[in-house]
């Protein structure tokens, strides 16, 4: 992992961005581990300083009062491209109807992504599916019940973004995210 400045500064951001926000989950860790676990990620495949830091930042304009803005001023047009390309739409429904909707406008910003918006949706769902697995593999039930959507829909959309990284993205991540991918439907299927 390169290390610099413009990364200190988007750690600090992170860090004062999600203080106080926890992680949904069995375990309510600091939310700011969730971003640094993106980060550390994606430094595994790519040096691209833009990338890591639009990481660590990937869920500020969904999670906080930060805005594109503001990103864009502090951190530059790549970053909040970036970033841009990776955050949910904004419209966010009602109940289990919007949770599905709000996830498909996501897929469907994914296929026009740029690579380096891929390797940060890539480490995203890696570590979401490795949280998942790691904090809830011996009670699916609660799984069920803390996280939006049903089986069927979350897999649908894992599906959906498996096939566009694999048609799409040409970096060592994609066969990590294969096989988490493959771990996490073990567990969705098989616990």
């Amino acid at each position: 992992m390169i290390y610099s400045y413009r990364i200190e500064q988007a750690i600090r951001a992170a860090g004062a961005l999600h203080d106080g926000q926890r992680r949904k989950g069995r375990i309510p860790y600091p939310y700011i581990t969730h971003p640094f676990a993106v980060a550390c990620i994606i430094a595994d495949y790519t040096d691209d300083e833009d990338t890591i830091i639009a990481g660590l930042l990937h869920d500020t304009i969904e999670d906080t009062g930060y805005t594109f803005a503001e990103l864009e001023e502090d951190f530059g047009p790549s970053v909040s491209a970036i970033v841009r390309m990776v955050t949910i739409p904004a419209e966010r429904g009602e109940g289990r109807d919007g949770w599905k909707e709000e996830h498909e406008r996501y897929v469907a910003q994914l296929r026009s992504a740029s690579d380096e918006a891929l390797v940060v949706a890539a480490a995203d769902k890696i570590h979401n599916m490795r949280s998942t697995i790691e904090e809830y593999h011996d009670d699916r039930v609660r799984f069920d019940h803390d996280f939006g959507g049903t089986h069927e829909e979350r897999m649908t959309i894992y599906q959906s973004i498996s096939n566009i990284l694999n048609r799409r993205l040409h970096s060592d991540i994609v066969h990590e995210f294969n096989h988490v991918f493959d771990e996490y439907k073990k567990f969705i299927y098989e616990s």
